[in-house]
């Protein structure tokens, strides 16, 4: 990267000293493009063409400096700022990269003082890109974006001890209180919110602010914002300024015929790049005539040098960084081997743990990412069915484009799957080096869809899950969360979920997505983190307490064993508003002696004594690992051990009373006086708050 800047820094300087040598004499009659000069600046700002200064002279009307939409307004209150009007809002301009072409922005409404703890920064308005900037100014992949529910009545929606967590202080809790969430954690759907809020907001924020993993929405919002967002222009807005900008002239934009223009130093306006006006000294002509062909070497050499300083910075900005794979290695143990890579040719060697695929390869495999070969969302992207070369079909991850949160998903995914192996995880095969043009990830194909899909998802009506097939389920999936747990150092999958619980045809489990997944240390109890997970899931101890520790996967699982037993979704809003949580419908059902309310009729619960026993007692150790306090949750090798024994018991007839009645054995206590597993005992109400903020869609 370093000698590539260098050796081009090199070539223009050399290049642009020759230019001045040799036509420099020419710069001295240019007069009637002074009032649209090359640049101009505004308090730290360089306001140079695809900008222009809108409060400028007013001689160029139809003919502009810059491109149209793009008139930066320098006001001065304090000091000079820079203000671009985009829509109805004004924004500050911080920064402009002319390289990258990147433009930074920050909302004039929402600038406050560091030290300023009384005001209330908030966006009244969306960021729309219409009229002249519609097609010429977009996100970045360093943007992300904060939505606002104003005004809101939650009477007959969420439970209120989940939003409390979100409401926006400086606006108090009044009857309609107002909400900050990351647009991807924001429960439910915009929809809803419209229906329920005055106004719904969505601001851009830049995304490394929000990657702090302490970073609270309700709290620091404000920073966020004051920080601002990052916009891209794009290369119509820049079409033809180069050429122009060679010739001698300065950019501009001809408003009339919608076309570029160039301000020549003679005075003249051309369409293109400005003719090489010739000197009245033969001496001259002599130098221009010498200097064509070195002119021209050196601009090829420049073009080039362009070319790669472009796909450095490209490449350095993109999500394929180059420094992606080796930070994702930097997580995890040294057991990297070396690996050649595709997409660099020849010998050269990277120290990867896995195989390393090319993007032409992976682009073929899925007939360029056909529609037709897609099988769904997989996290942080796309899922693709392949057929590789070598004739095994596999499933081809695809990231989501302009997305740096899901990268480091895509590093987490790698760094973890690179380094484990269970019959009942999801093995991957492989994934494009850090040299790709995109980030892809490959995994063997399972073809039998999610347990979601089985339960109350689009193949449930094929009724496939019976009894028999849940318990074994239940039993794999434990074990796939046992081995993570055990492993050194463990892992914490986080994102626990019947949507990511993946079925083969013979319906053995392959446990998928760890996007979310942390490396836990061995001497730690817990790692402090900003929670993430899926609504309905999500511990809600790790919720309140920010504390995740393998308990949180257990109660995930609790989620998973209560959904196997009532074929009902974690979340459903169209349920009533005490049941929207399936978690704290099972505990209340569980409570009040109700079970036969939740499970599926479907399963044969009063048909059959040995079903209805096993169901029981899978009933009773989902209510173990809901509860409210993690250290009264069982460690997740004793769920197994406990779901083992009943897969193992559960049809001795031994087992059976007489008139049918259920014999429950000692230690079970769910039907029977239920021990106090925590200080205000289980019987006593308890708030949910597992509607947890989706952040891994």
């Amino acid at each position: 990267m370093m000698i590539h800047s260098v050796f081009f820094l090199l070539a223009v300087l050399s290049f642009l000293s020759l230019l001045t040598s040799t036509f420099g004499s020419s710069a001295d009659d240019a007069s009637s493009a002074a009032d649209c000069s090359s640049s101009s600046t505004c308090g730290d700002v360089s306001i140079s063409y695809p900008f222009w200064r809108s409060d400028g002279p007013p001689s160029f009307s139809a003919v502009q400096c810059g491109y149209p939409g793009f008139g930066i307004a320098c006001e001065l209150e304090d000091k000079q700022q820079p203000i671009l009007q985009i829509g109805s809002g004004r924004y500050n301009v911080s920064h402009v990269d002319y390289d990258s072409r990147t433009i930074d922005l920050t909302d004039t409404n929402v600038l406050t003082s560091p030290d300023d703890k009384s005001s209330c920064p908030i966006v009244r308005h969306n960021l729309t890109f219409a009229g002249d900037v519609a097609s010429s100014l977009n996100y970045t992949g360093a943007d992300a974006n904060l939505t606002f529910l104003f005004n809101c009545s939650v009477g007959d929606g969420p439970p209120h001890d989940f939003l409390q967590y979100n409401v926006i202080p400086c606006l108090g809790y009044a009857d309609k209180p107002s909400f900050v969430f990351r647009s991807d954690d924001v429960p439910y759907n915009l929809t809803f919110w419209s229906g329920t809020c005055e106004d719904v907001v969505v601001a851009p924020v830049l995304l490394d602010i929000l990657s702090d993993p302490g970073w609270d929405p309700a709290h620091d919002f404000s920073e966020a914002l004051n920080y601002g967002f990052q916009l891209a222009w794009m290369a119509g807005a820049a079409e033809g300024c180069g050429e122009c900008e060679s010739s001698g002239g300065h950019c501009g934009f001809n408003q009339t015929s919608g076309s570029p223009l160039c301000f020549c130093p003679d005075g003249t306006r051309a369409g293109g790049d400005c003719p090489v006006t010739q000197s009245k000294n033969k001496h001259t002509g002599v130098i221009i005539g010498s200097s064509v062909g070195a002119a021209a070497g050196l601009v090829g050499l420049c073009g080039l040098c362009v070319f790669l300083y472009i796909r450095t910075r490209r490449r350095r900005h993109s999500p394929s960084s180059s420094n992606l794979i080796r930070n994702a290695s930097s997580s995890v143990p040294n057991s990297y081997s070396k690996s050649k890579d595709p997409e660099l040719g020849g010998g050269s060697s990277v120290f990867y743990q896995t195989h390393l695929f090319s993007y032409d390869e992976l682009e073929a495999a899925t007939d360029g990412f056909s529609d037709s070969r897609e099988l769904g969302d997989g996290g942080f992207g796309t899922v693709y069915k392949g057929i590789l070369r070598d004739g095994r079909v596999v499933a081809i991850k695809r990231l989501y484009e302009n997305n740096w949160r899901r990268v480091e998903q895509f590093k987490n995914e790698v760094a973890i799957l690179s380094l484990i192996r269970h019959p009942n995880l999801v093995a991957l095969y492989g994934c494009t080096s850090r040299h790709s043009r995109e980030l892809l990830l490959v995994y063997e194909y399972i073809s039998n869809g999610t347990i979601a899909d089985h339960l109350h998802g689009s193949r449930a009506d094929e009724r496939a899950l019976t009894w028999p097939r849940r318990l074994s389920i239940a039993i794999e999936t434990a074990d796939a969360l046992a081995y993570l747990h055990a492993v050194n150092p463990p892992i914490i999958h986080r994102d626990v979920k019947t949507n990511n619980i993946l079925l083969d045809a013979d319906f053995h489990v392959k446990v998928a997505d760890f996007g979310l997944s942390r490396l836990f240390p061995l001497d730690a109890t817990h790692v402090s983190t900003a929670p993430q997970g899926t609504p309905g899931y999500v511990d809600p101890e790790y919720h309140k307490c920010f504390q995740l520790t393998d308990k949180s996967d257990v109660y995930s699982f609790g989620v998973v064993l209560v959904e196997l037993i009532s074929s009902m979704p974690a979340v459903d809003i169209t349920r009533r508003r005490d049941e929207i949580n399936l978690a704290n419908m099972a505990i209340r059902k569980i409570q009040n002696c109700q079970l036969e309310e939740l499970v599926d009729a479907a399963l044969g619960y009063e048909e059959d004594l040995a079903t209805k026993r096993m169901i029981t007692m899978v009933a009773e150790l989902a209510f173990r690992c809901l509860q409210p306090d993690g250290e009264m949750r069982p460690p997740i090798r004793e769920v197994v051990e406990v779901l083992r024994g009943i897969q193992r018991e559960g049809y001795n007839k031994n087992s059976e009373g007489e008139e049918g009645d259920i014999v429950v054995k000692e230690d079970s206590g769910l039907l029977k006086n239920i021990p106090p597993f925590s200080p205000d005992s289980v019987a006593a109400k308890w708030p949910s708050r597992t509607t947890t903020p989706n952040t891994s869609e």
